[in-house]
């Protein structure tokens, strides 16, 4: 039976390998709350991440948390409050217009929705400014991992490096290193692909946009694409421009030239409104590609000793849903609080954490396999409209986020 101490206090071996009683591959955002949770009660965790710091690299967008899911782990975690003083007032906003430009649906943020939106950045800027000096390793890349016995694991890093552990976590991802000693499981390209284009300073160098977009979430919606857009914390409007298409479809377009890609991207929009349009012929800075992957609805496995999975690693879906983020911070406090609520008994918590994972999991990755459909069905926006005016916009959030 693999244990998880109150403490752990890394160990060195004769042969010098280092040995770590709780290893979590990647600091995003589940990484960062099972650290902190388990830092929170005593436990230590050792944080991998391939990032060389905090500040490496952009963080995405807005991310709407939501109160029965989100909002739970950083009370979990102890900085809800922290979280509170983040939020982005006035981004629960909703537009939805369609080709034409027209305003089909359109909800203001009165301030009682449980869905406040959070910049993804200062988010994780908060969840690593609440750990200790030295739990994140940064700039340590996972290559593979390899079971000893007994619930035991090697873990090796680029470099030559390798350390072993009671108990691997992969929060590494949606290619995820760690899958492979629970699945075979790989994700599959959804239909969909994404440009990530950016209107910095909207309300004085894109005033246009910024009308349209609103002081949040604005949906512009046709047959098969979309603009879906998201005004920022710092004034600045971020845009996925959305298609479905072929996974091919990016490969043939040249984004190391700017001005070219745009043409490019803006030909499957011809005849839409110009207003929609100026949303990526405006845009300052590079665009992005993205296609949008997913592992199969219900991902799970039979019970494997000393190992697990949480986030995007275990069940990456289409982001159709506003779920991803959300399920990444509970999955991480769940485990923490399961290892926490079973001392000396690691596999009883990860049966009960992954019995309750897999549960939730599967219903949001349903649910954000339709909304996908919904949103660039042959009739769009008719079905995200009806769907509003019956429930509200926050039966789904739509957003996208990594």
């Amino acid at each position: 039976m693999s244990t998880v101490p109150t403490t752990s206090a890394p160990t060195t071996s004769a042969a010098s390998t280092p040995h770590h009683p709780v290893a979590v591959v990647g600091a995003g955002l589940g990484g960062l709350v099972l650290a902190r949770v388990l830092q929170v009660h005593g436990v230590e965790a050792a944080l991998f991440e391939l990032d060389a710091s905090d500040a490496a690299r952009t963080q995405g967008g807005m991310l709407d948390i939501h109160d029965d899911s989100g909002q739970v782990a950083l009370r979990a975690a102890g900085l809800y409050e922290g979280f509170l003083a983040r939020v982005h007032t006035g981004g629960q906003a909703t537009r939805v217009l369609d080709r034409d430009g027209r305003v089909r649906f359109e909800a203001p943020d009165d301030g009682t929705g449980g869905r406040p939106e959070i910049d993804r950045g200062d988010l994780r800027r908060l969840l690593v400014g609440s750990l200790a000096e030295g739990v994140i390793r940064w700039g340590s890349k996972v290559t593979g991992a390899r079971p000893l016995g007994d619930g035991r694991h090697e873990v090796t890093l680029a470099g030559g490096g390798s350390f072993t552990t009671d108990l691997l976590v992969g929060a590494d991802g949606a290619w995820s290193r760690v899958r492979a000693l629970l699945s075979d499981a790989s994700p599959a390209y959804t239909g969909v692909s994404f440009v990530e284009t950016d209107l910095p300073d909207a309300d004085v160098r894109h005033p246009v946009s910024a009308e349209v977009v609103g002081g949040g979430m604005l949906f512009a919606l046709g047959a098969g694409q979309g603009f879906l857009a998201h005004r920022e914390s710092d004034g600045g409007l971020h845009v996925y421009t959305a298609v479905r298409a072929p996974e091919e479809w990016l490969d043939g377009i040249d984004f190391t030239d700017t001005e070219a890609a745009k043409r490019a991207v803006l030909r499957r929009f011809d005849g839409w409104d110009k207003s929609l349009r100026a949303l990526v012929a405006e845009a300052e800075g590079a665009l992005v590609p993205r296609r949008i992957h997913a592992l199969p609805v219900g991902h799970r496995w039979e019970r494997v000793p000393g190992v697990t999975l949480l986030g995007d690693a275990v069940h990456l879906m289409s982001p159709f849903a506003g779920e991803g983020a959300n399920l990444a911070l509970i999955d991480g406090a769940e485990l923490g609080l399961a290892l926490v609520a079973h001392p000396g008994d690691t596999e009883a918590a990860l049966a009960a954490y992954e019995e309750r994972m897999f549960a939730r999991a599967e219903r949001s990755a349903a649910e954000s396999a339709a909304s996908g459909a919904m949103l660039f069905g042959a009739d769009a926006p008719q079905g995200l409209v009806d769907m509003f005016t019956a429930h509200g916009p926050e039966v789904t959030g739509a957003a996208p986020s990594e």
